[in-house]
């Protein structure tokens, strides 16, 4: 069985990969070269992971090691490498973005609690990481901030950190609390754009 620790560096791994795909297929829509596109990949893959660690008052996660750096040339060269097969994939950068945005609400919930924190804190952090590289990701594309429009998008987040907050109290495998988290915002991702669901908008 995996520890705490070994867990989590996983999930950061993965969700560093993830999000990384997404900002370089974001840059490859706005024919960034590959320089930009890593550049796009390395600000979405650790934004919102620094935002957060600099809240908790600890050494950003990417500063450690060079992995997290290593990890986004992986994924340029992976689109680069599989263009063509990722273009034949019908919405490829929304999926590895909602995957991404999973990810790193576990993995920042995990990190949290870790150094004390109460569980709404955790929560709130895991919003902070998922969404923040986004937002910066749009903000380098000129887009509008995704967490902004209609889509659901940080209170997918929401609901994964209220679902492993809630299998963390009945004392639930860690494992089992990891994966049904991320299918949770994985889910109520991938069903609000589908069906076209979102909160209500403010009135003028």
């Amino acid at each position: 069985m995996m520890n705490l620790d070994s867990i989590q560096q996983v999930i950061e791994f993965l969700g560093t990969f993830a999000f990384a795909i997404s900002g370089i297929r974001h840059a490859a829509a706005k024919h960034f070269d590959w320089f930009g596109g890593y550049v796009c990949g390395v600000a979405v893959a650790i934004g919102g992971g620094t935002i957060r660690d600099v809240m908790l008052g600890t050494t950003p996660f990417w500063m450690t090691s060079p992995s997290y750096l290593l990890c986004t040339a992986l994924a340029l060269a992976f689109v680069i490498c599989f263009a063509k097969y990722i273009e034949c994939l019908q919405n490829a950068w929304f999926v590895f973005d909602t995957f991404g945005l999973a990810l790193f609400t576990i993995a920042a919930i995990q990190k949290s609690l870790s150094f004390g924190q109460p569980f709404w804190v955790a929560i709130i952090m895991g919003c902070i990481t998922g969404a923040a590289g986004g937002v910066i990701r749009d903000v380098l594309l000129n887009n509008e901030p995704v967490i902004f429009r209609k889509e659901i998008y940080a209170m997918a987040c929401v609901a994964g950190g209220l679902s492993y907050w809630l299998l963390a109290n009945i004392g639930a495998p860690m494992e089992l609390t990891v994966i049904v988290s991320f299918l949770v915002t994985c889910i109520i991702r991938f069903l609000a754009v589908k069906y076209h669901i979102s909160l209500p908008k403010l009135k003028e």
